[in-house]
């Protein structure tokens, strides 16, 4: 792995809100992170606190909500973020404004009791729950769809594909970091954002671990951040989808493999349901 994840951005250059907005985000990225949290919660976005792919949902905008088949067919399999910076270049030269991206972005659903879960998350005591955001989305629309919903102030720390709106308009996207897992697309893999994580919030913390470290999530690529995962810590994979397919995979072809507990969500209430009884326990 030749880049940290520490060494990316992990908020747009220009977030929603301008200038005076963004100088605020900045100062409270230098205030030192609670170190007091009980549990660590990750938790994807596309199709896990959004109900549709962010990138798929965006080319609804393009002319006739579609992009013409030359487009399409510049995209191979493991770089997805190089066909989305083409992608998005192609929605400014057909004259797609930032507003217009917003706009749909944020139009997009939560997922099925994903509101009652972040309020849930919101309501709970300062020191029970750190919480961050892993997608392999962007950061613009991220900030977007989160400030939209106001649920932003919940997140400590989101990681993702850098973007920002240049002065012509166009939404820049950039891969998140280089890395050496053959699992994950080119541009990111969340198991190393995890791990590094981890890593840094133990020295912060002087070394004391949270009581659990919990994943949400539902794509393939949440499969492997969910395997740095220890036993006591719980893995939410949504029901049916890619990330509970491969867990159950291991579970069958290497019982035991897979180290964490296993909660499989159709709604936000079913995660709610088992914090709940982590919170109560002492």
């Amino acid at each position: 792995m030749r880049d940290s994840v520490f060494n990316c951005c992990v908020s747009p250059a220009h977030p929603p809100g301008g200038v005076e907005e963004h100088h605020q985000q900045r100062s409270r990225a230098h205030t030192p992170p609670p170190n007091d949290r009980r549990f660590l919660i990750f938790f994807d976005f596309d199709e896990t606190l959004v109900d549709e792919c962010t990138d798929d949902s965006i080319v609804t905008v393009a002319p006739g909500g579609v992009l013409p088949g030359w487009l399409k067919d510049t995209y191979r399999s493991g770089h997805y973020n190089e066909y989305m910076q083409r992608v998005l270049g192609y929605l400014a030269e057909q004259g797609i404004t930032p507003a217009a991206i917003r706009d749909t972005v944020e139009k997009l659903p939560p997922c099925p009791g994903i509101p009652t879960l972040m309020q849930f998350l919101l309501s709970q005591p300062s020191r029970d729950f750190e919480v961050v955001c892993v997608s392999d989305a962007n950061t613009v629309f991220i900030e977007t769809w989160l400030q939209h919903f106001g649920f932003r102030p919940l997140f400590l720390r989101i990681f993702s594909n850098p973007a920002h709106f240049d002065d012509n308009g166009q939404l820049q996207l950039r891969p998140f970091h280089s890395h050496e897992c053959l699992r994950c697309p080119a541009n990111m893999c969340k198991e190393v954002v995890v791990r590094q994580y981890l890593a840094q919030r133990m020295r912060e913390r002087g070394g004391r671990p949270y009581q659990k470290v919990l994943y949400v999530g539902d794509g393939a690529n949440d499969f492997c951040p969910s395997l740095t995962l220890s036993p006591g810590d719980i893995a939410f994979p949504r029901r049916d989808f890619p990330m509970h397919k491969l867990i159950q995979e291991m579970e069958e072809a290497k019982p035991g493999e897979f180290k964490a507990s296993v909660v499989p969500w159709n709604s936000g209430e079913d995660v709610i349901n088992t914090l709940r009884k982590i919170i109560e326990r002492p």
